[in-house]
């Protein structure tokens, strides 16, 4: 069962959920136009780059994207200069984009809730691994490098 626990299932569920207010949604709440349409791509084309990136950075280093692994190195170039999390921070930023692309920003309340999940189930412990594994070197990552932005 452990497999079916991976930040994309709960990605998954946040997006159906979205969706599904999307569509049950009074149009009285829609908010939508070209404004919301142009922000939520932008958003999502970001998340995608961002979730690319990371991985292209996780694989050049060759050690894993899964979180549930323990990771062969700490990889500290690349998008990881910039947050230590930026496949998560990519999850939100598609998150919050189809959100406004699917004119349901009242699902917006959904990305804090995401954000709250996946620290807790999976950044958390997975710093609590690299924090044993790669001690010092860990701990100055940390300071030069916020977790999210």
């Amino acid at each position: 069962m452990k497999w079916i626990d991976i930040p994309p299932v709960w990605l998954l569920l946040a997006l159906v959920l979205t969706w599904w207010i999307a569509a049950l949604q009074p149009m009285a709440w829609a908010v939508g136009g070209p404004v919301t349409e142009l922000l939520g791509g932008l958003l999502v084309g970001g998340g995608i780059v961002l979730i690319l990136l990371a991985a292209a950075e996780l694989r050049k280093q060759r050690t894993t994207i899964i979180p549930h692994m323990e990771a062969d190195r700490l990889v500290t170039s690349g998008i990881f200069k910039r947050s230590r999390n930026p496949i998560y921070l990519g999850d939100t930023l598609v998150l919050a984009g189809l959100a406004l692309r699917w004119d349901a920003p009242i699902a917006l309340v959904l990305v804090p809730l995401f954000i709250f999940t996946i620290t807790q189930r999976f950044i958390v412990p997975e710093e609590n691994r690299l924090r044993v594994k790669f001690r010092a070197e860990f701990a100055r990552y940390c300071q030069k490098t916020r977790r999210w932005v």
